[in-house]
């Protein structure tokens, strides 16, 4: 029997086709890991997309291409499924609560001398403490396994924010803690750290390495559920 799965990011509402094509090129690459899925991808920005897209699969598994289990995974697409009477559908864990995705993040710093410092650049959220708290636990672990000196979580919508993070000097990295290139990777991030004095380099977006298409093909055949309370992440977050 064919297994279903259905990759969903937010993409961009102003300009839904670039992100939606890229999030395609992502899928392909994924479906060439699962031959014996259907694989489709859609963006929530396109109207319309992602009930006409479940609509015309077999219910199987979703894999919420976002950072944190917040309201995207939890509130809307289950609504919105539920609301076009979609029924049967698994929301998986998404991409940002990956145990694999973390290990990924140190990979990367592993990569950076350890006194040049490193910045995870992430989008946090006025409203919840969630995006924030996996984005802080990632540094944690960059730092207690790496020996860089100096590794600071930062933000673009709550503090510590990107613009707050002077003091770093030419060799410093900051590695974006997002899924892919959109405007918060190309100009909010950059346009933050100029402000704040910033003058390392600044690397791809997570979501755009390499090894990302195999860690997606692997959380869908291990098929998890949604990012729950005993997360290993977010029990380190509370204690914290």
């Amino acid at each position: 029997m064919t297994r279903t799965a259905l990759i969903i990011a937010h993409g961009q509402p102003s300009d839904p086709g670039p992100a939606a094509a890229e999030l395609r090129q992502l899928g392909a690459k994924v479906a060439g890991l699962l031959p014996d899925w259907q694989l489709r991808s859609v963006t929530l920005a396109e109207d319309g997309g992602l009930e006409a897209m479940a609509g015309a699969m077999a219910p199987g598994v979703i894999f919420p291409m976002f950072m944190a289990g917040g309201w995207f995974t939890r509130v809307q697409i289950p609504r919105r499924l539920h609301e076009a009477a979609l029924t049967g559908w698994r929301i998986l864990e998404p991409f940002g609560c990956d145990p694999a995705l973390h290990d990924l993040a140190v990979a990367i710093a592993a990569e950076v001398p350890r006194g040049a410092g490193l910045i995870l650049a992430a989008h946090g959220s006025f409203k919840s403490r969630v995006p924030s708290d996996i984005a802080a636990h990632v540094a944690r672990r960059i730092a207690a396994e790496t020996g860089i000196a100096r590794v600071e979580a930062a933000f673009i919508d709550q503090p510590p924010r990107l613009s707050e993070m002077t003091g770093f000097g030419t060799e410093a990295i900051c590695l974006p803690f997002f899924a892919a290139a959109g405007g918060h990777v190309t100009a909010d991030i950059p346009e933050a750290l100029a402000v704040a004095g910033f003058r390392g380099r600044i690397l791809p977006p997570i979501g755009l390495y390499p090894a990302v298409p195999a860690l997606i093909a692997e959380a869908i055949r291990r098929g998890r559920a949604v990012c729950a309370a005993d997360c290993a992440w977010k029990a380190e977050a509370d204690r914290g």
